[in-house]
């Protein structure tokens, strides 16, 4: 008996030290990524033109700022957002509550794993394909349809699982007061889980806000500020991918400023989305 107790405290504590070396090795790249990104980052960044200027259009020139592709990617993710987040959500509500197995629910789960899966560059294609062709031009709108599809997939899958996890006591509490089910799922179901889809919701537009490839065949890039949605515009991933791979030095310090400016993005966006979630399950 003593030799049992004394082989699982060591197992346990080789478990817990192995656990602790995993979190390391995983924290220590992203914080040494992280601390690069900053301390470059706040260096190539002068003042608040960087935040209302577009960048000059000297390419050796350096000062000006990214205020065309803050903008741009400001837009894009609001309208992506605006239109596939929801679409995400109705569909993880439809694969739990109304969807069980049904043809549709069968399709619905199996696309949306397939095209989490996908290479980015193809939402890219497609929107060409389907957008820009069309229209004949480049676009914002296209650009924004391109980043939405990366994010519905990710939005369905993550809306399951969460929804899923709501207990069926709450569910059943609700139904047994004669509530249809439709107003349970609005009024119960979805407060319930509010936490856990938009903590879901803000991992989808952190992933689809850091995309280049899509972009790069959809919205093209502009040295100018545009609040259009039919016309070219630039983005932050654009911006830091030109940038990234110039030259010059004023553009590649650009782009260490346009990374970190992302990343602050996606971070406020983060807590204000999981500020409002807490209040709103309170």
């Amino acid at each position: 008996m003593k030799a049992t107790s004394t082989r699982r405290r060591i197992t346990d504590r080789v478990m817990f030290a192995l656990m602790g070396l995993a979190i390391v090795l995983a924290v220590v790249p992203l914080g040494s990524i992280l601390v690069e990104v900053v301390v470059k980052g706040v260096g190539a960044i002068h003042g608040l033109s960087f935040f209302t200027q577009s960048p000059p259009g000297d390419a050796t020139s350096a000062g000006g700022g990214l205020a065309n592709a803050i903008v741009g990617t400001l837009m894009m993710v609001t309208i992506a957002s605006a239109v596939f987040i929801p679409i995400g959500i109705l569909g993880g509500v439809y694969l739990v509550e109304f969807g069980r197995g049904t043809i549709l629910a069968r399709a619905v789960r199996f696309f949306s794993e397939v095209m989490t899966g996908l290479p980015s560059i193809v939402f890219g294609i497609f929107a060409y394909a389907a957008i820009v062709k069309v229209m004949g031009r480049f676009s914002a709108l296209a650009g924004a349809a391109a980043i939405g599809l990366i994010m519905w997939p990710l939005v369905v899958r993550v809306s399951e699982e969460i929804l899923s996890r709501v207990p069926s006591p709450v569910k059943e509490a609700s139904l047994a007061l004669g509530i249809p089910k439709w107003r349970t799922v609005l009024r119960v179901v979805l407060p319930t889980a509010a936490a856990g889809l938009t903590t879901g919701s803000m991992l989808a537009i952190a992933r689809a806000a850091g995309e280049t490839a899509p972009l790069l065949f959809t919205v093209l890039g502009s040295q100018f500020i545009s609040f259009r949605v039919d016309q070219p515009i630039s983005a932050l991933p654009i911006a830091i991918y030109n940038g990234a791979t110039s030259a010059y030095a004023a553009q590649v310090q650009r782009a260490w400023a346009g990374a970190l400016t992302l990343i602050t993005i996606v971070l406020v966006l983060t807590l204000v989305a999981r500020f409002v979630a807490a209040r709103r399950s309170v």
